[in-house]
């Protein structure tokens, strides 16, 4: 995948996201594997499916147009 189809689907992954929440990227960032309202959920959700690879991250309130 070039650099630029990776960045689109980074950002088409995080624009789905839950807002607020804690969500876990694959470990390219391009798409969403879990999401929840704290960070063990998300992360009880990655051991139940067994993946230690992805990225766990919080999302903000709202985005921001430049925040993408």
């Amino acid at each position: 995948m070039s650099r630029n189809a990776q960045i689109e689907a980074r950002v088409c992954a995080l624009s789905g996201a839950p807002l607020n929440s804690w969500v876990a990227l694959s470990d390219d960032e391009t798409q969403l594997v879990a999401f929840g309202a704290t960070y063990q959920d998300v992360a009880d959700q990655l051991d139940r499916i067994g993946d230690q690879t992805s990225v766990i991250l919080k999302t903000p309130p709202s985005w921001l147009p430049l925040a993408l």
